[in-house]
């Protein structure tokens, strides 16, 4: 059976269900926790969630309610398809490897099935390793892996609390932060990407993050000659990305 139930594939209801994926390892995207609840087993899993540092959020019943009819007990936790990496543990075996890392940074791209497409051009590219906020970054669910046409399961998804911390480890672990910002008069094909570098892409509704823009060693844009005034963000990571091939195809 390839196509397992939504409802195992995606998320799992009930305290003990949820404390017992906890303890067998899964993958816990995230817990959505009915406001007001309490008793001894909800200790018990709460206990589980700081442990475990699992992302969690208070919501009111109708939310859950929405996701499932069944008897969730206030409890429900959506489960990814993949396993997620610490950069700090991930980067230096990339070095170790002899490798030229190539990290994709993605702020704030909420849509799925642009994530999906990312991924998989990420991973048609070579790229080591992309690298995801825990807050405000797509699903990471069976509509990601169909779009990234199973590369989801191929390329490493380093998740992170603090996007800007991780960003500052990669600079200082000897990563060129290359941003892609139309607000930058640098053509993309310019700037030198052959050493180890970390992409960072925006979100198309905001680019990227201020604070995230001024850690970066360059800052590039891709020229749009057109009226719409820019690409899809899955669109130029690929071409941000096919640029760094190139350049290091060409230089060795």
């Amino acid at each position: 059976m390839n196509q397992p139930q939504k409802n195992t594939d995606d998320f799992i209801f009930g305290i003990r269900a949820v404390i017992e994926a906890i303890d067998s390892g899964k993958e816990v995207e995230k817990i959505l926790i009915k406001k007001g609840l309490g008793g001894d087993l909800f200790k018990e899993l709460f206990e589980k969630i700081r442990e475990h540092q699992v992302p969690f959020q208070y919501v009111p019943l109708e939310k859950i309610n929405r996701i499932t009819r069944k008897n969730h007990q206030g409890v429900l936790a959506f489960i990814s398809p993949v396993t997620f990496y610490d950069v700090e543990n991930f980067l230096p075996g990339l070095f170790e490897a002899g490798k030229n890392p190539l990290i994709l940074v993605l702020d704030q791209v909420t849509d799925v099935r642009n994530f999906g497409a990312i991924v998989r051009t990420a991973e048609c590219a070579g790229v080591d390793a992309i690298m995801i906020p825990e807050k405000g970054a797509a699903r990471i669910n069976a509509d990601a892996v169909k779009t990234s046409a199973g590369a989801l399961h191929l390329v490493p998804i380093c998740r992170t609390k603090d996007l800007k911390r991780s960003i500052v480890f990669l600079k200082e672990s000897g990563l060129k932060i290359a941003a892609a910002t139309e607000k930058s008069s640098d053509n993309y094909t310019e700037e030198d990407l052959t050493g180890p570098t970390a992409i960072v892409m925006g979100s198309e509704e905001r680019g990227i993050e201020k604070q995230i823009l001024n850690l970066a060693d360059a800052q590039v844009q891709i020229p749009i000659l057109g009226k719409i005034e820019s690409l899809n963000v899955s669109v130029a990571a690929g071409l941000l990305v096919y640029e760094a091939v190139r350049q290091r195809l060409h230089h060795s």
